[in-house]
């Protein structure tokens, strides 16, 4: 893999009709500066609005990944974003003057050839960035059989299985083991779908740019002449069912086509986190909302690793803050301060710990002979932990302030005392237009000892 970042030293254009939207649509791909990136922009809108290819650019999701901001929306960038991943082109400005990219033959050769033949990749003076797995990262959808996990790697490589139950199209599995061999071995393989999807993908709006040119069609059930004759119709040429189980249009380059084109895609969706990956990845029957959502965990425990290195100065296993991490963190001081460590964090949950002795100075007033923690400071030391939370979610956490506006739901279920350890875990329920929701519940030894509902404000701190 590169160590270098890489860019290519002149315009590349390629023409075509959209693989879903059916548009015609050019596209060139220019060279772009150092930590440029991958970003999209649409011509053929009122001042030429940029997409950056990123997950959370990510809004749909149907037979094919969508990528908008604001106005502008690209369509089925996959197949493009692999090609450029394929040969670690990590800096491009890609214009088209449309909606989605071309399909061309629907995998991504035809956009590694036409960069090969018509520019230079060229090394830029910035190292790229890697995404190092250090620990397992695994998504798994257990009703559909789904499952992608990415392993500790110097290096990356991607192995893919499916089954879709079929008897025409069982078992494959496909093995990417160095990113170099992507051209040879993964680029041009092809997009596919059963014959029995076509009708419902046209009812649906998708496919429109899609012909028996730019697709493997698998024919995995009996079907009556009478179809097939409506299909040679459809598509304005003969259609019959070859020997292999596909429609007559095309053969296979591989016997194992439609997983490594699954591959392709999977390459093409994780382009989008923006960096590449450092790791081995096994993916059983992956699909674009698989991918995306696999991508998105694996950017969260990234993220997550950034800030933990940011504030936690020695790393300890068990743990990610200490009490010199928090202080960093939170600007609570004694006697106010009410966590002592953080176990762990996401984007949606964190656990932390409050050691409770008899020298808090709030037991002597609360009780004197029967000390017990005050609910209003469990709720603050519940409302604390949601703070470290926000690191998590809200960019430049150093410039705001963030104010308790709410309790809700509150309960208490038992006294907490001198001796106790009380265990914090709060989840984000929603976030938006600075108003955070977060549910925290309070356990000592594995018994809720209360829990409520907290609303904060986050507020940008005044120069």
């Amino acid at each position: 893999m590169y160590e270098k970042q890489h860019t290519i030293s002149g315009e590349v254009q390629l023409s075509g009709k959209g693989l879903h939207t059916g548009a015609p649509v050019t596209l060139t791909i220019c060279p772009a500066d150092e930590n440029h990136g991958i970003v999209f922009c649409r011509t053929d809108i009122a001042e030429n609005p940029s997409v950056r290819a990123d997950i959370e650019n990510v809004v749909d999701l149907s037979r094919g990944t969508t990528i908008a901001h604001g106005e502008a929306k690209v369509h089925t960038v996959e197949h493009i974003l692999a090609a450029l991943a394929g040969l670690q082109i990590d800096n491009a400005l890609i214009q088209l003057d449309g909606p989605e990219p071309p399909a061309l033959d629907g995998s991504s050769r035809l956009f590694v050839d036409a960069i090969r033949q018509k520019t230079t990749i060229i090394e830029q003076k910035a190292n790229r960035e890697f995404y190092v797995i250090d620990q397992p990262v695994q998504y798994t959808e257990e009703d559909r059989g789904v499952d992608l996990v990415a392993l500790p790697m110097d290096d990356l490589r991607i192995t893919v299985m499916v089954d879709y139950d079929s008897k025409v199209l069982g078992p494959q599995h496909a093995t990417l083991i160095h990113i170099e061999d992507f051209v040879a071995e993964i680029s041009n393989c092809r997009t596919f779908c059963f014959l029995h999807e076509l009708e419902a993908l046209l009812n649906a709006g998708l496919i429109k740019g899609g012909d028996l040119n730019n697709a493997i069609v698998i024919v995995d059930k009996e079907v009556p002449q009478e179809q097939l004759d409506h299909l040679s119709k459809l598509f304005n040429r003969s259609v019959e069912v070859a020997s292999q189980g596909i429609l007559n249009n095309i053969e296979l380059r591989f016997s194992n086509e439609p997983a490594r084109h699954k591959l392709l895609d999977l390459v093409g969706d994780l382009t989008l986190l923006g960096a590449p990956l450092k790791a081995q990845i096994i993916a059983t029957r992956p699909g674009h909302a698989a991918n995306v959502a696999f991508a998105k965990k694996i950017r969260s425990l990234i993220k997550q690793k950034k800030i933990t290195r940011k504030f936690q100065q020695n790393h300890v296993e068990g743990f990610v803050f200490d009490i010199q991490a928090i202080q960093r963190i939170l600007p609570h001081r004694y006697p106010f301060l009410l966590i002592d460590r953080i176990l762990n964090f996401d984007e949606k949950t964190i656990e932390g710990i409050k050691n409770v002795t008899i020298n808090e100075p709030f037991f002597e007033g609360h009780f004197p002979g029967n000390p017990i923690m005050p609910g209003v400071l469990q709720m603050e030391a519940m409302a604390q932990v949601g703070g470290i939370l926000l690191l998590n979610i809200i960019e430049s956490p150093q410039d705001v302030w963030v104010y308790l506006q709410g309790i809700e739901k509150a309960r208490f279920k038992r006294p907490i005392v001198p001796g106790d350890q009380v265990l914090f875990r709060i989840e984000l329920l929603a976030l938006r237009m600075g108003i955070c929701k977060m549910q925290g519940k309070a356990f000592v030894d594995g018994k809720v000892v209360c829990e409520a509902e907290l609303t904060a404000g986050i507020i940008r701190k005044t120069p």
